[in-house]
């Protein structure tokens, strides 16, 4: 347990203040006067890009490499782009990702009581799983390394090491033993998900997750096809427990994921490494409701929950494991009691969301 802890904060672009601004409240109120946490703000994004042309200043980088955290908003602006059409508004991510070797992307996927499912049929409770994405390799890998040749051919490469595999595997196993298992059936159970009946860069994927596999024997395995798990998630997501898979498919079918329990404003994320901890909402930067006061802060609350959990876990610091499960909880009955943004269908802006959730948690410090 530490005294203090530093976290580094870059709110970023589009509605990324916003949101980082509702999640620091949130998880002050949760800690109180006595809150442990030090928040420091860095600049990086396309904004600030378009100001300095520069979109991720090294003092900013050694900042969050240093931290204890880092919290993020959001990132990108369309249409602010490097030479090769590459937003630069990402660079602060995917730098982040594979210098800091932020290797497991954690994206739980679940449907909250009070939010309306597009799924006929299905209820809060029904949809509670984990998609891990591996974050340091896959096609994502060619970043800045690809190759396009006279403005007539563009290549990028597919990367998996059986290491970068290996742990993003082993770390499905552990989320599944730690979990409740599917809502279905209760089974734990680690889904592959791969494309490995075609290409042999998938077929590798899922020879590692095979030798991984007999070292759990508690935990179900199976196998789903990248285009039948689109199709899986819309009509059966009851069954699913823990979705391992590669960088770009586990980009992909994370939005799908969110879209099935109210949309991506509902989805929080965990970016990990052996030492580093980088915590943000899965959405974009959404420039088009920028400053009209009605982005979705829930997300973002949510991913800095789980910061606090990440925290409180490595640090045991009960302090902040106990204000992660207070945040959850406050989320959990304000979404019951109809507070609800407008991607959502509710009429409630992101400071009203943001005042309740602060006032629910100073009461539950009270009652304490």
């Amino acid at each position: 347990m530490k005294d203090i802890y530093e976290i580094a904060v870059v709110h970023g672009d589009g509605i990324g203040p916003e949101v980082c601004a509702a999640a620091v409240d949130v998880v002050r109120a949760a800690l109180g006067n006595a809150s442990p946490l030090n928040f420091r703000e860095y600049p990086a994004g396309a904004e600030h890009f378009l100001k300095t042309g520069e979109s991720f200043p090294d003092p900013t980088f050694a900042a969050c490499r240093d931290a204890d955290a880092i919290l993020h908003g959001a990132g990108g602006i369309p249409g602010v782009v490097h030479p090769d059409g590459t937003e630069a508004g990402l660079d602060f991510t995917l730098r982040l990702r594979f210098e800091l070797d932020l290797y497991a992307n954690i994206r739980p996927i679940r449907l909250f009581e009070g939010v309306a499912c597009p799924l006929a049929g299905v209820k809060a409770g029904d949809i509670d799983y984990i998609i891990l994405r591996e974050n340091s390799e896959g096609l994502y890998a060619a970043r800045g390394a690809g190759v396009q040749l006279r403005g007539e051919l563009a290549v990028d490469t597919l990367v998996q090491t059986r290491h970068g595999v290996e742990r993003i595997v082993r770390k499905a196993f552990e989320l599944a033993r730690q979990s409740n298992g599917a809502p279905k059936d209760g089974v734990r159970r680690v889904t592959c998900c791969d494309k490995a009946n075609v290409l042999r860069s998938y077929a590798f994927f899922r020879s590692v997750f095979d030798s991984v596999a007999p070292d759990y024997p508690d935990i179900e395995t199976e196998y789903v096809l990248i285009d039948a798990m689109t199709m899986h998630l819309v009509l059966h997501p009851q069954h699913f427990n823990v979705i391992v898979t590669e960088n770009m498919f586990g980009d992909i079918i994370s939005d799908l994921g969110a879209a099935t329990i109210g949309g991506m404003g509902l989805a929080p994320s965990a970016e990990l490494g052996d030492h580093n901890g980088f915590f943000q909402a899965a959405h974009g930067s959404a420039p088009d409701i920028a400053g009209k006061g009605i982005a979705n802060p829930y997300g973002t609350v949510l991913s800095a929950a789980a910061m606090l959990d990440w925290l409180g876990t490595k640090n045991a610091d009960d302090r902040l494991s106990g204000a992660a499960r207070d945040i959850r909880q406050v989320v959990n009955s304000a979404m019951s009691d109809g507070l609800l943004s407008a991607d959502l269908k509710g009429k409630w802006g992101s400071a009203d969301i943001t005042k309740s959730l602060c006032e629910r948690l100073a009461q539950r410090r009270t009652a304490a």
